[in-house]
């Protein structure tokens, strides 16, 4: 039997197949949102990882490692967790502003599970060249998204083809240090909080808690916010059919059907729970973040509707039918958030990693 050793989120994992990589990771998540006696034998790796990221961004704070600024303000979206916490609906949020504000924005992204290259994301990509939330990013139409794993290459060559674009967004950067930045928001699940509060990989954090001090934001998305923190809801009550968008339902119409639900995004409980919050009782099968889905995922016998994400949706048309529906959510944020990310762009300071 095979054995490969992988990276995911700056974790170690041994894995025996393509899938095993998922198993593996989900059955470390359910350890990081309580405290076992596994954890004995975790966390002397996770003091290690935290003792290899401070070293890292000590480098890059001292200019041992070069990081680089670029000719526009930079406004980094991101978490000190892994898993979901809501990045991409607040960094759609916020190109939105944006543009409302008669500023030109550009995305910029990993691309996580696409291609490595720097490449610009268009409506007909496909979500295993550049990733699923870039795609989703894409199709809204707000502004250009570029993906790829070198983030100062990647906006260097976006600014380049979109000379009008006077703002860069970065979708899940907050560790990215080469790339300077004007303002760091960080992004809390307002249900699952930070777990245990350990580093991986006996907890959910990339970084200590500590980090969110050093940030400019911190945005709840859900729950309860703590001074000084802003809060953010996602809303969303009109299902698109996924073979054609512009035919729409609502929940009313969905009642008393036999409903599935898939959800293969870093929370899926919360795509659970805002369906249950519409009143509408389903089946719900959860799968990993980023699951590369395959039609035999999606074949449910005593299905009258099939209801998705936006995220796992840009995976799944090619063994879609008239049954799937597609949930839209938007991010409701605090303006005041908006007032200082303002602010932020007209200083253009110079905060560096």
């Amino acid at each position: 039997m095979k054995l490969l050793i992988l990276a995911k989120s700056q974790a170690l994992a041994i894995i025996d197949a393509d899938k095993g990589f998922e198993v593996f990771m989900a059955g470390l998540e359910s350890y990081w949102y309580r405290t076992s006696p596994l954890h004995l034998i975790l966390l002397p790796a996770s003091w290690l990882f935290g003792a290899l990221a401070a070293l890292r961004r000590t480098l890059y704070r001292v200019h041992i490692l070069s990081s680089y600024k670029l000719p526009v303000p930079v406004i980094v979206i991101g978490n000190i967790s892994v898993g979901g916490t809501g990045k991409t609906p607040l960094t759609l949020a916020l190109a939105q502003q944006l543009v409302n504000h008669g500023h030109h924005p550009v995305i910029i992204s990993r691309g996580y599970g696409g291609h490595a290259q720097q490449q610009a994301v268009s409506p007909n990509s496909s979500a295993q060249q550049v990733g699923d939330e870039p795609l989703l990013m894409a199709r809204r139409g707000i502004c250009p998204v570029w993906v790829g794993r070198d983030r100062v290459a990647t906006a260097r060559l976006a600014l380049l083809a979109h000379p009008q674009c006077d703002v860069v967004l970065c979708d899940d950067g907050l560790q990215h240090y080469r790339l300077q930045r004007d303002m760091e928001i960080a992004v809390i699940d307002g249900v699952r909080r930070v777990g245990n509060g350990h580093l991986l990989p006996a907890g959910p954090l990339r970084e200590p808690l500590s980090r969110l001090k050093t940030v400019d934001a911190v945005v709840v998305n859900g729950g309860h916010t703590d001074s000084g923190q802003y809060a953010m809801q996602l809303s969303g009550t009109v299902f698109h059919n996924l073979l054609a968008p512009e035919k729409i339902t609502l929940a009313s119409d969905l009642q008393g059907l036999r409903l599935h639900a898939v959800a293969g995004i870093g929370h899926p409980q919360r795509f659970f729970d805002h369906l249950k919050s519409l009143g509408l009782t389903v089946s719900t099968h959860a799968f990993p973040d980023h699951h590369p889905y395959s039609a035999d995922d999606l074949l449910f016998n005593d299905c009258d509707a099939l209801l998705l994400t936006e995220k796992d949706a840009v995976k799944c048309a090619a063994y879609a039918d008239e049954k799937f529906w597609v949930l839209r959510v938007d991010a409701q944020i605090d303006p005041a958030l908006i007032t200082q990310l303002l602010r932020k762009i007209a200083t253009h300071g110079c905060k560096t990693a």
